[in-house]
């Protein structure tokens, strides 16, 4: 199933482009910042499907958020890492504790936007095609393609040759 996907997150680029971001000496910043944007991108663009196909089809949200909910829990530690790293991007960024509450409010506010833009294009597929991408959700989320790590190997090789900040 092809799923949306926010190919340029704006927020994350401002992040990535920061004074404060600095990487280990192995990773670029253009390869560090394209392999999130990738992977984050994929990650927020199932999240607006899920919300186009709750709002769209009522009456299968059961059937979607069972779907949803166990895949959260099968990547729990994936999605918390994405999590992590896009905060972590957010404090190399900012000046001080008030700076990044700030800023982590802005970019978060400019991914949810674009998620929700997402969802509207999404919504504005004929019912036809919105109906058959929804009943293909349940079986997409247990899928290998839904995988962040699988889907995207390179990717976090580059992510994580900058390790979390405790």
């Amino acid at each position: 199933m092809r799923l949306p996907r926010l190919s340029s997150i704006v927020a994350l680029y401002l992040v990535c482009s920061g004074p404060g971001f600095v990487l280990a000496a192995a990773v670029t910043f253009a390869d560090y910042r394209s392999s999130l944007l990738e992977i984050y991108g994929k990650y927020q663009g199932v999240l607006a499907l899920r919300e186009a196909c709750v709002s769209a089809f009522p009456q299968s949200r059961a059937t979607y958020e069972k779907a949803f909910s166990a895949w959260q829990v099968r990547h729990k530690k994936l999605h918390d890492e994405l999590d992590q790293r896009f905060a972590m991007m957010v404090r190399g960024y900012s000046k001080d504790e008030k700076d990044y509450a700030r800023n982590f409010g802005k970019y978060q506010g400019a991914i949810l936007k674009q998620r929700e833009e997402i969802k509207q294009t999404l919504l504005l597929e004929t019912r036809g095609e919105l109906e058959a991408r929804c009943k293909g959700l349940p079986d997409f989320l247990q899928s290998r393609e839904s995988d962040l790590e699988s889907e995207f190997p390179g990717e976090w090789v580059t992510l994580r040759q900058w390790p979390l900040t405790k």
